[in-house]
């Protein structure tokens, strides 16, 4: 399985982004996918996850305004971020591994290069 993300940019506070991460993996369908994010000087951290059933996890800073959904059938994982802050600044990751539910990631595990995404303010 290989991940590969896009959708990055320079956006001002308030304004919206909207990543893609798109995997070349047949079994896409039932793999756990999930959206970190990691800032200079910080740890990786985790934005958002959904089961290959569509149950969602989000960290609790995005909630109300990042969204995550999968598209089964092209094997896609996107990540709509709406009213962003500075502090959503960072360069975000997607992650695939054969099963887990909300911060819980388990089995074979695989990550996509990084997308920047800077926040001005």
């Amino acid at each position: 399985v290989q991940l590969q993300a896009s959708g990055g940019g320079l956006v001002q506070a308030g304004g919206s982004l909207r990543l893609s991460c798109v995997s070349s993996g047949r079994t896409f369908n039932s793999m756990f996918m999930g959206w970190f994010r990691q800032a200079p000087g910080k740890e990786r951290e985790l934005v958002a996850s959904i089961t290959g059933g569509g149950t969602t996890y989000y960290k609790d800073s995005v909630k109300g305004r990042f969204t995550i959904s999968r598209d089964n059938a092209k094997n896609t994982v996107d990540l709509q971020m709406n009213t962003l802050k500075p502090e959503d600044t960072a360069v975000y990751y997607c992650r695939a591994a054969q099963y887990g539910a909300g911060r819980d990631f388990r089995g074979y595990s695989v990550w996509g290069q990084g997308t920047q995404v800077t926040v001005s303010s």
